[in-house]
């Protein structure tokens, strides 16, 4: 047996030879750390080594003044703290081991730690939490006791090591035996500490962690890489110190890491205070800071006072031998979405990292944080694994009985459109966005009660608010329509909305309930009566329900829906759209569908079995049909064809490209969603549009003679949401002058469709195939000469330009003026399209317009008015995300008529500045994606020609698509679901049954035999066409 004098001795000899190794210097005491933490990690040598720092601690006890002095003799102390662990009563202390290459806590430190300690144990019990910047590790090692597990993480190596030691100091007694806790576990169980720039060990280890606290008031390192390179566990304490200093070597102030970023994402700022500054804190630098830049520190001469003094103040008060205090915040951070958030930033990782700098996820408002996210994460996963857009007309909250419409103004507007009544009854706060032509009174006397409507025009009142002032409006004048909405009050029952349903049955009008108030898809539904009858009920014949939606963080963002289960009705106002629009912005579609799908992710819980709805009884007789003017379009027009579930359908039939989407869009479309606070100047393309169209082609001025006819002769620039959207006003100008407009044999099918549904007076210019389908001078002047002999309306003009329709062919800079001579002579608007120009590939011995020297002697009553209308979402490569614009010279002619135009979002804008933006600097990767998009369209060109050819068909050259004459009229075809003569009418549907190939008929080119196949395809239709 060893005497126990001979045990003291044994560990005297230990404790003194600890102390001597450690007092030869601070790298030689770290050593002897590393040496006890080996053995304390041996479970062999754990109980010994624990019992050496008890006998080393014991040395000193008794004598608190030693504690500084023990610090600069071994380079080495241990402390005490008392964390007081709010619910934890096993432990008030804790004993930690200090040493000069890590940040000591000082009062910001526990300041931090009290604060933390103020949130309930059920906010962090049993999930992953990581410490920032832990240091010597006291605040993950007090916090595990009641939160775990944790992790500590630390850039200092030689923090780690100590941090180590600090959980066996405290996991074990000074017996060297585990101190278990109430659960039976010790806080080896509960904390490991790892090095770690930042979370790149959590991020390599795949560690997933549910909260991540840090208390980093210091500048943190902005070069990692760097850092990495430099920093070894060797390297000096005064640099390893200097890692939780200021970065003063470094001459960086502002946080690289995003520490600003995290303060404005955060949710709240949890508590604020002062601390006195440490003594021996050397602020110097920050002084130099001041000097060389504007920026300016906040020190306080003493925690009272609110007036803060700069670092050069608070300087020179410390030299005199005072201590200033500092500001110490605690914000409570969580972020919102981690699923989300997770994705979107893999594909920012993976595919648009040039977007990072862009993103903020900061926001002022939880509800807008919990729409904007999802959506950006969908938005990011669509671009990365999408080409294009080619969904047309519909959200993901999808059924046969909805149609989607760019907003509920265009609802309203396309409904009245489509059925011309002879009396409409419509809500006060929907008439303003209607033609100011359509809200007259002068045809009600001899309209009212009458479903006569041969003249297809449409007459507007407005309705009053009060649903029984409505109906009794309705009773006495018979309204054939009737659009309104109804008080909030009122939408709370099905009540109201019974009633005009009845009443309008009765007198026999159409009615279109908007619902658009009662509707708010940022939160839960509320009681809706509309709603509440339509679980019930279907919906009558007679009636349809419009809404618009809205949104939290877009006010310019729309979309409209509008629900009817009478088929008719449905598919009618779907070809209405499609017409009058072209199709309803993708983005927003994509927006408020995400909108549904997290409203009614919410809702599962809530889910109940659908009742059987009750069918309707009795079918009004009298309503009134659909306008003469729109029955005949909606049958002689092609439409969109969808994909049936069996099989998908090459589209050769849309004006629209759909090549690939290059990168370079990608990423800009994304950053116009992940930035907040766009300022107006970054939306603002119409500057930049006008001088881009000025640079091209020149803009038409009128005569000196003609200088005042025009105030101040200046253009102005409309935004559409299309072209076709655009043109559809035009029209509307046209009728509202009244006005006759003239197209050319061959112009695009939809742009004559359209005027012709509007039931406007339409005239055709004759070209021929000889000419390439350009219109001759001598032709223009007959067709207008006829029309001044018989002293019609004003003659509107419509040329398509320099590209032609449909052959392709390109209209010269001589050519375009001997037409404006003929139009200026005869008093005509002129409507130049140019949104089918920009990819040509065929383009030798062409030279672009120069219409800014175009001008005129001739004094006129009313001067050239043009209107140039343009689209560059093809020739930017933007397939499928169009902005159409409008750039015209007399702006009283659209005044009324341009209130309910389908506008483009400021997202779209955003985009488009940005690519313009490449163009004008002649970004060379850019170009090259214009460039290798025009050689993707001359190799389809010439594959395509060979290809038709051979089949017989007369191919002519043409841009981006061809126009072909059909060889096999007359012929005899049988396919599945078809059968009888071939002619240019119904070959697109013999095509489509039979290879899944859609065209343009004759019916579009309106030229007897001639089709258009256009080839601006995406990649995989591509491929399977040739």
């Amino acid at each position: 047996m060893t005497a126990p004098g001979s045990d003291n001795r044994s560990k005297d000899v230990e404790v003194e030879a600890f102390l001597a190794s450690c007092a030869a210097s601070a790298d030689a005491a770290y050593g002897a750390a590393q040496a006890v933490l080996e053995r304390l990690q041996d479970p062999a040598s754990r109980a010994a080594a624990r019992r050496l720092l008890a006998d080393v601690r014991r040395r000193f006890a008794g004598n608190p003044a030693a504690g500084e002095e023990r610090f600069h003799a071994v380079h080495f102390r241990d402390v005490v703290v008392e964390p007081y662990l709010r619910g934890f009563e096993q432990r008030k202390k804790l004993t930690i081991m200090e040493i000069p290459s890590i940040f000591i806590p000082e009062d910001w430190s526990f300041d931090f730690y009290k604060g933390l300690n103020r949130h309930p144990d059920s906010s962090f019990k049993d999930t992953k939490v990581a410490e920032l910047g832990c240091g010597n590790g006291w605040i993950s090692v007090a916090l595990a006791e009641k939160w775990s597990p944790f992790e500590g993480l630390d850039i200092n190596p030689r923090a780690i090591t100590i941090a180590w030691i600090n959980v066996y100091l405290n996991a074990l007694d000074d017996n060297g035996l585990p101190v278990y806790d109430r659960e039976g576990k010790t806080l080896l169980d509960r904390v490991e500490f790892h090095e770690s720039d930042l979370l790149s060990y959590c991020r390599e280890n795949k560690i997933e962690l549910d909260h991540i606290v840090g208390c980093i008031p210091q500048i943190l390192n902005p070069n990692p890489k760097a850092m990495s390179e430099i920093l070894t566990e060797s390297s000096s304490e005064e640099f390893l110190y200097s890692l939780g200093n200021y970065r003063a070597l470094q001459g960086f102030f502002e946080d690289q890491f995003g520490l600003a970023l995290i303060a404005r994402a955060v949710e709240k700022k949890a508590w604020q205070t002062k601390i006195m500054q440490d003594a021996n804190s050397d602020i110097s630098a920050l002084v130099e800071v001041e000097k060389n830049s504007p920026h300016l520190f906040k020190f306080f001469m003493d925690l009272v006072g609110d007036q803060p003094v700069s670092a050069c103040t608070a300087w020179a008060y410390i030299k005199s031998g005072v201590r200033v205090s500092h500001s110490l915040s605690g914000y409570s951070c969580q972020l919102r979405q981690p699923s989300q958030v997770k994705k979107l930033f893999e594909v920012l990782k993976d595919g648009f990292h040039e977007v990072s700098s862009s993103l903020d996820l900061s926001f002022n408002d939880d509800s807008v944080a919990d729409e904007k996210i999802p959506f950006l994460a969908y938005l990011a996963l669509y671009l990365k694994e999408k080409n294009l857009i080619l969904i047309y007309h519909h959200i993901l909250l999808t059924s046969d009985n909805i149609i989607v419409f760019p907003s509920v103004a265009v609802a309203i507007e396309n409904i009245l459109l489509l059925f011309s009544p002879a009396l409409a009854i419509v809500g006060e706060h929907l008439t303003r966005h209607l033609p100011k032509q359509w809200l007259t009174s002068s045809v009600i006397e001899g309209s009212a009660g009458c479903n006569c409507h041969a003249e297809d025009t449409v007459a507007v009142i407005e309705a009053p608010c009060q649903s029984d002032l409505l109906i009794e409006l309705i009773r006495k004048l018979k309204p054939q329509v009737v659009v309104t909405g109804i008080a909030l009050f009122e939408a709370i029952t099905s009540a109201v909305f019974v009633n005009l349903l009845s009443t309008t049955k009765d007198v026999g009008s159409r009615l279109f309930l908007d619902i658009s108030e009662h509707l708010d898809l940022s939160n839960p539904p509320s009681s809706n009566g509309v709603l509440k009858y339509l679980a019930k009920s279907t919906l009558p014949s007679h009636a349809a329900i419009p809404c618009g939606l809205k949104n939290q963080v877009y006010s310019d963002l729309e979309v409209a829906f509008a629900i009817s289960e009478d088929t008719a009705v449905n598919k009618a106002l779907s070809q209405t759209i499609e017409l009058l629009e072209g199709h309803t912005s993708v983005i927003s579609q994509k927006y408020y569908g995400c909108l549904f799908h997290e409203l009614l992710v919410s809702q599962i819980g809530d889910w109940h079995a659908q009742q059987e709805r009750q069918a309707e009884q009795v079918i009004p007789q009298n309503l009134i049909g659909f306008s003469n003017s729109a029955m005949s379009t909606l049958e002689e027009t092609e439409f969109f064809v969808p994909d049936s579930k069996e099989s998908g359908i090459i589209h050769m039939d849309l004006d629209r490209g759909l090549l690939p989407l290059p990168s370079t869009v990608k990423a800009s479309i994304f950053e116009s969603f992940v930035g907040q606070n766009i300022t107006d100047s970054e939306t603002n393309v119409g500057s930049i549009i006008e001088k881009r169209m000025e640079s091209i082609y020149g803009f038409p001025g009128p005569g000196p003679c003609c200088s005042d006819k025009i105030p101040g002769c200046s253009k102005e620039i409309i935004f559409g949401s299309t072209c076709l959207a655009l043109f559809s006003k035009l029209v509307l100008c046209c009728m509202q002058e009244p006005g006759t407009f003239f197209f050319p044999l061959g112009t695009n099918g939809h742009y004559v469709s359209a005027a012709k549904f509007m039931n406007a007076n339409t005239l055709t210019i004759p070209t021929n195939s000889g000419s390439g389908f350009k219109i001759k001078p001598e032709d223009l002047e007959a067709a207008l000469a006829d029309v001044r002999g018989k002293k019609v309306t004003r003659p509107w003009v419509y040329i398509s330009g320099p590209t032609i329709n449909p052959s392709g062919l390109l209209c010269s800079n001589n050519e375009i003026k001997d037409l404006l001579s003929i139009c200026v002579h005869y008093g005509a608007r002129v409507v130049l399209d140019t949104s089918f120009s920009g990819l040509e590939f065929q383009i030798d011995y062409w030279s672009w317009w120069d219409l800014k020297g175009f001008s005129y002697n001739i004094d006129l009553e009313i001067p050239l008015t043009v209107f140039m209308l343009g689209d560059l979402s093809l020739e930017l490569t933007m397939a499928g995300f169009d902005l159409g614009f409008l750039i015209f010279n007399n702006p009283s002619l659209v005044k009324h008529s341009f209130k309910s135009l389908s506008r483009p979002h400021s997202t779209l804008k955003y985009t488009l500045r940005k690519l313009l933006d490449l163009e004008v600097h002649w970004d060379g990767n850019f170009r090259d994606v214009i460039l290798q998009q025009k050689e993707t369209l001359k190799n389809r060109a010439n594959h395509l020609a060979k290809t038709l050819v051979s089949c017989g068909w007369d191919v002519k050259v043409v841009s981006r698509c061809w126009r072909n004459r059909l060889p096999t009229s007359g012929k005899s075809f049988k396919t599945d679901g078809f059968e009888g003569e071939l002619n240019g009418c119904n070959i697109r549907e013999a095509i489509l049954r039979s290879t899944g190939l859609c065209i343009s008929s004759s019916k579009w080119t309106r030229i007897p035999d001639y089709c258009r196949f256009s080839f601006a395809l995406e990649s995989n239709d591509s491929k399977s066409l040739f």
